[in-house]
């Protein structure tokens, strides 16, 4: 799916660059994906896309701990909980979306 995404953005990127039709297409170009970006719908998905991927990435944590045991690193044990504490409690994130 990132890989997809990637090559539509260069896509989108590479045509604006190229494009021939000037300042007006890229505004319009430009207007259109921000209309997309703030439409809630698409921001709720992005939202719970993200919900659900830090939910499997706790679940993952929690079962290769499980089976790791006291071999992993206290450093490495400590940055994931760290991370995991950073992103819990509803605050939001650098991209201005809610973690909950």
């Amino acid at each position: 799916m990132r890989y997809k995404v990637t090559f539509v953005v260069g896509l989108a990127l590479g045509y604006v660059l190229g494009t021939r039709a000037g300042r007006e297409r890229y505004e319009q170009l430009k207007k259109s994906a921000r209309g997309i970006a703030q439409n809630p719908a698409v921001r709720n998905a992005a939202e719970s896309a993200g919900h659900t991927g830090r939910e499997y990435a706790g679940k993952a944590f929690a079962a290769v701990s499980d089976k790791v045991g006291d071999a992993m690193p206290a450093s490495v044990a400590g940055r994931v909980r760290g991370m995991r504490d950073r992103t819990g409690g509803g605050a939001e994130d650098e991209w201005g979306t809610s973690n909950t």
